[in-house]
């Protein structure tokens, strides 16, 4: 993230860690937190990532590999990851828009990431005092504009929370939108990284949430339905 590669290493650790041990709860008592459970620890390999990009400074072929390794958390975990981990949780009723949301999310991160294999120029990284930069050339800027394309994201990402029956899920969503408006509003140079970094920081209420935090897990019986096997 910004700051420095012991920073995101850190991070890495911390998370990594907690989302393994709530996957193992939500495991043990209702699988079907087992996707939003697994979050923090993707959040945590991502993390891991960012800090080889520190690591790498220097050396062009590592920063790209190490960059396009974090870029596909960015572009295509996350809009794919998130409805699909609140599809188990809801009802039959919502479950399709939810399958629609990982759909379209899917289709976006796709259509923007992989063409930076076929456009090596596409994805550029840039390190500044504190912080990387990951800009460039996107698909969909010569086809809808890149204002629309990150409108859509922030829909299936932020939206998949805000619209869940969960409250727990809600508050989460709320906490992500909170630094995507001030990711805007004070790093806007750095979007990508600061809005990830923050975003890892949320997860661990997720883990607050696994380990008792106003979640009643359902017994064995009782969330047969949609239950993740």
């Amino acid at each position: 993230m910004c700051f420095s590669a012991e920073a995101s290493f850190t991070a890495a650790a911390v998370l990594v860690l907690a989302g393994a041990v709530s996957v193992v709860r939500a495991y043990k008592t209702d699988r079907r937190y087992l996707p939003i459970a697994a979050l923090p620890l993707l959040f945590g390999l991502q993390q891991g990532f960012e800090g080889a990009v520190w690591m790498a400074n220097g050396n062009a072929a590592l920063v790209a590999q190490f960059s396009l390794a974090y870029m596909f958390f960015s572009w295509l975990a996350w809009p794919v990851w998130v409805p699909f981990s609140v599809y188990f949780l809801e009802s039959e009723r919502r479950k399709p828009l939810y399958l629609v949301l990982a759909i379209v999310g899917g289709m976006l991160g796709a259509m923007q990431y992989f063409p930076y294999f076929a456009h090596n120029d596409w994805l550029t990284t840039q390190f500044l005092p504190r912080v990387i930069v990951y800009e460039g050339k996107e698909l969909f800027d010569y086809i809808i504009g890149r204002h629309t394309t990150y409108a859509i994201y922030v829909a299936v990402v932020v939206g998949s929370l805000l619209l869940s029956r969960e409250a727990n899920i809600r508050i989460f969503g709320l906490l992500v939108a909170t630094v995507l408006i001030v990711t805007y509003l004070f790093f806007s140079y750095a979007y990508i990284s600061v809005f990830c970094f923050g975003g890892a920081l949320m997860s661990l209420y997720l883990v607050w949430i696994i380990f008792g935090g106003g979640w009643r897990p359902r017994t064995p019986r009782a969330h047969a339905t949609g239950q993740i096997a």
